[in-house]
């Protein structure tokens, strides 16, 4: 199980690209990417999901702690891309009512 992420910073934003599987044994990586972009005052991150395939609870886990460091540091999270079953995912759990989730990847945080 491999997971592969590109960060590009556009000025103040900055957009992350996710591909692969999201589990227990990738979701580890996925955190020491992405919390550190988050430690600053008000955060503006757009994660694009659009090449994860899979997600388990361990990877919802590292989203959602990771849009608490956000909301704390008064910042903005979205979510972009998402398949069908991570769309599924997201309204089963509640998730998408919190966190802003958006179809299409539009370059920043609104």
């Amino acid at each position: 199980m491999n997971i592969k992420i590109d960060v590009n910073r556009l000025g103040e934003n900055t957009e992350v690209f996710v591909a692969g599987e999201i589990d227990a044994y990738t979701a580890p990586k996925l955190r020491e990417e992405l919390v550190p972009l988050v430690d600053g005052s008000k955060p503006s991150l757009v994660i694009n999901l659009k090449g994860v395939s899979y997600m388990d609870s361990t990877g919802l886990g590292v989203l959602v702690g990771l849009f608490k460091t956000v909301r704390k540091n008064d910042g903005d999270m979205k979510l972009t891309e998402l398949s069908p079953r991570l769309e599924r995912l997201f309204s089963i759990t509640g998730l998408n009512d919190i966190i802003n989730i958006s179809a299409k990847s539009e370059g920043g945080v609104q």
